[in-house]
């Protein structure tokens, strides 16, 4: 059970991560590589302020905020220098793994002492449940990893019915128009660059949200834990498209939560039954690729060969 409620958590924290790639990748149609680097400065910088003793709420808001800056810039180089998005991505990408280490000061910074969200759902749950174990469902449960799985739910809840409403605004149709049809959007008089700037804005800053709740709920930060993290957002994105079978903006973002909490439930199982831990994001990239490609042939296969 203990397995199971990890995987769960662990799930919805990266659900956050999800639904900004799911921003950049299907709104926008940019495969936005910034997303490695940006996990990793949201998770940095909420490290680094946890540690100098500020509050979980702050820390975990400027670590969003840092992302957010980082995908603004990748949205600066894309459309004011006319580089290539992926480009602008990868090059912003590689530059935040040394700004990472500055903002850190090392490789790993541990959290064991800090004051996080993480012991504070501990600290919850002891004094709701008290610190015996609950029975849930006939297995023992820690009632401080009970409060940090619901702890967990209702930030992802919270962030999907945002990023719903706001999208439902003026500004959010709008950036949704600058997604399909940018030339449509140019010639009504919009700015499409700076709706695509605040696009990426918004997808790193949930990604970096991500990160900082993530660098919180395992105890460190590292400069290595964003490596493969876009693929990671992809797989959720696609087996939530799967599950929900549309990809209505309700939906798909339901979709985006559920894929990553299954994705994690996968690789939980996968994990339990022997597979190498080394293999982990190799299995990744090739679910992904399979995903991609498996649809275009099925329906190939479907339109039927042609008469000779």
């Amino acid at each position: 059970m203990t397995l199971l409620l990890g995987a769960l958590t662990l799930g919805l924290i990266l659900s956050l991560l999800a639904m900004g790639v799911y921003v950049s990748f299907r709104i926008f149609s940019i495969p936005d590589i910034t997303t490695d680097g940006s996990i990793t400065l949201g998770a940095a910088v909420a490290a680094v302020l946890l540690v100098g003793g500020t509050s979980p709420i702050l820390a975990t808001g400027a670590g969003a905020l840092a992302g957010a800056a980082a995908g603004a810039l990748a949205g600066v180089i894309h459309t004011r220098f006319k580089i290539n998005a992926l480009l602008a991505g990868i090059l912003v990408m590689t530059a935040l793994y040394s700004v990472n280490l500055h903002v850190m000061g090392r490789s790993n910074v541990p959290l064991l002492q800090a004051n996080t969200f993480a012991t504070q759902g501990e600290r919850l749950g002891h004094a709701l449940f008290g610190a015996g174990p609950l029975h849930l469902l006939g297995w023992p449960v820690a009632p401080g990893d009970l409060a940090v799985l619901a702890l967990a739910l209702l930030a992802a809840v919270a962030a999907g019915v945002t990023l719903y409403l706001f999208f439902r605004t003026d500004v959010g149709t709008a950036m949704r128009a600058t997604g399909d049809n940018p030339q449509m959007v140019r010639a009504l008089g919009a700015d499409v660059d700076r709706y695509t700037i605040l696009g990426l804005a918004l997808s790193n800053g949930l990604v970096a949200l991500s990160g900082a709740l993530l660098a919180q709920y395992q105890g460190f930060a590292d400069a290595q834990m964003g490596i493969g993290m876009i693929v990671w957002g992809l797989a959720s994105v696609i087996i939530g498209e799967a599950l929900t079978g549309s990809r209505s903006l309700g939906l798909a973002l339901a979709g985006a939560v559920l894929g990553s909490v299954l994705f994690r439930l996968l690789v939980a199982v996968a994990l339990r039954w022997g597979l190498n831990p080394n293999d982990l994001k190799l299995i990744t990239a090739l679910f992904v690729f399979s995903a991609l490609v498996l649809p275009r042939f099925l329906a190939r296969r479907r339109g039927g060969a042609p008469a000779a």
